[in-house]
């Protein structure tokens, strides 16, 4: 029997024992921490036994279909994704819907996931929604629901409960067997695909592709980001089977944008677009980085591509919600002495961006990166990236079962880049040595997993934004 399936038959008994003493939020997260978790498990098999679409399917019936009470947004992709979807729900509710946003991961709380009007679930309503798919999972004959997917129910049901307008939803891992691919959208949303769960999706940029490009419905309008010209391919031609038009958030429109300084909002990211229906001018993009700029276009365009489908959107309130976003762990700098930053980069894509963002953001004489990654990341890939930009590193492990092994990371990047690099045992430790390397003017940057960054966040004391 392969270690998933033990671990799955080992976590049923527990399920059946658990799921009858959920009454509290901390029974809730003690349930859900005592299911199979695919964040967190060491390169889990991607088959429709462990990530499994119609169990989703069979929770929710018997939960009365919820995702069938209120419309939708579905937002997949490599990178880009929280961001997305935050700067939708920001802009929608702005526009007066009650919007519910379902992301993850989550970094300091697990309602952080589950979102309704700007407000995370209540620990108290949490209790009761996961209590209620526990308790319903034996009728629907699920006797060994994941976490993700019990969340996932668990969100809908609320969703639907609150009657939100619309609920904009992230996948979790890929698209195709993920719990969330059960909803019929409003809008299929494409983030910038890049190599990322390489162990489960596929080793080349088409296989990854094809894996999200698998939430496309027909007749249903799809936006993408751009994308090189193979991801393109993949789209056009899973668009043209599944009958779902295509267009990509730069195709059609009027589109541009600038990076400029002020005193108020220091250096940042303006955008233009101008589409038949729509006109955003000298917008700022709320969050820091060239690549929130191509975000911040996608959600535009999802915006505009809704007002075709009936939705009443005024630009002005859109482009005032948007103003408010703030989305914790994305370039957060979460001390000033010393200056520390977080950033959830875990794949080569966003490591780069993450270096250009913060050469165009941030002023420093130095830069001391603290790194630790999960096992099935494209690794050699993000060390090439943190060579350019870092002046020290230092490897630690993320905290989770899925890290890799720093040792054997800083081996490689000495390898490769010839460059030095220390092992720490500990977020503590690595802290400690690179606290004393520093100066004033230089500045820490913790990355490579969102496992990593939450603990320097707790650390330090740091609040969601």
């Amino acid at each position: 029997m392969s270690k998933i399936a033990t671990a799955r038959s080992k976590k049923t008994s527990k399920t059946k024992t658990s799921a009858r003493q959920v009454r509290t939020f901390r029974s809730a997260v003690n349930f859900l921490d005592s299911l199979v978790n695919y964040e967190r498990v060491p390169r889990a098999k991607y088959t429709p036994n462990n990530f499994s679409v119609a169990r989703v399917a069979r929770l929710l019936s018997a939960l009365g279909n919820p995702q069938k009470l209120f419309k939708s947004i579905h937002i997949a992709g490599t990178k880009g994704k929280g961001s997305t979807a935050t700067m939708l729900a920001e802009m929608l509710g702005a526009c007066g819907y009650k919007v519910g946003l379902f992301t993850s991961p989550h970094l300091l709380d697990i309602r952080e996931r589950i979102v309704v009007g700007g407000a995370k679930i209540s620990e108290a309503a949490f209790a009761r929604y996961v209590a209620g798919v526990a308790d319903i999972a034996p009728k629907a004959r699920v006797s060994a629901p994941t976490y993700f997917e019990v969340l996932t129910a668990a969100a809908f049901r609320f969703f639907a409960d609150e009657k939100v307008d619309i609920a904009v939803v992230e996948t979790g891992m890929g698209g195709r067997l993920d719990a969330t691919n059960v909803i019929i959208p409003e809008v299929v949303g494409l983030t910038s695909i890049s190599r990322d769960h390489m162990s489960q999706l596929g080793n080349d940029l088409k296989s990854i592709a094809r894996e999200k490009a698998a939430i496309m419905k027909k007749g249903i309008p799809v936006i993408s980001a751009p994308q090189v010209v193979s991801v393109q391919e993949v789209f056009r031609e899973v668009s043209e089977s599944t009958g779902a038009p295509l267009r990509f958030s730069n195709e059609g429109v009027d589109f541009s944008y600038r990076f400029e300084f002020s005193r108020s909002a220091g250096r940042h990211a303006r955008i233009c677009m101008t589409t038949p229906t729509s006109r955003f001018e000298h917008l700022q993009v709320p969050l820091l980085g060239e690549h929130q700029a191509a975000n911040c276009s996608l959600a535009l365009r999802i915006l505009d591509t809704l007002k075709g489908r009936g939705f009443s959107i005024d630009d002005q309130q859109a482009m005032s919600g948007l103003s408010k976003v703030r989305l914790p762990g994305r370039m957060q700098m979460i001390s000033e002495d010393p200056r520390i930053l977080v950033d959830g980069a875990h794949n080569a894509a966003s490591i780069d961006a993450l270096i250009r963002a913060i050469g165009q953001h941030i002023p420093y004489d130095s830069m001391i990166v603290i790194f630790g990654c999960q096992k099935d990341k494209d690794i050699p890939g993000m060390l090439r990236r943190l060579q350019l930009g870092a002046d020290k590193m230092i490897f630690v492990e993320t905290g989770s079962p899925r890290s890799a092994d720093p040792a054997e990371l800083a081996a490689q990047y000495v390898e490769n880049s010839g460059k030095m690099a220390q092992v720490a045992k500990t977020l503590k430790d690595a802290m400690w040595i690179a606290e004393s390397a520093i100066t004033r003017e230089d500045v820490i940057c913790v990355t490579g997993s969102f496992y990593l960054i939450a603990e320097a966040m707790r650390k330090f004391g740091a609040k969601p934004l």
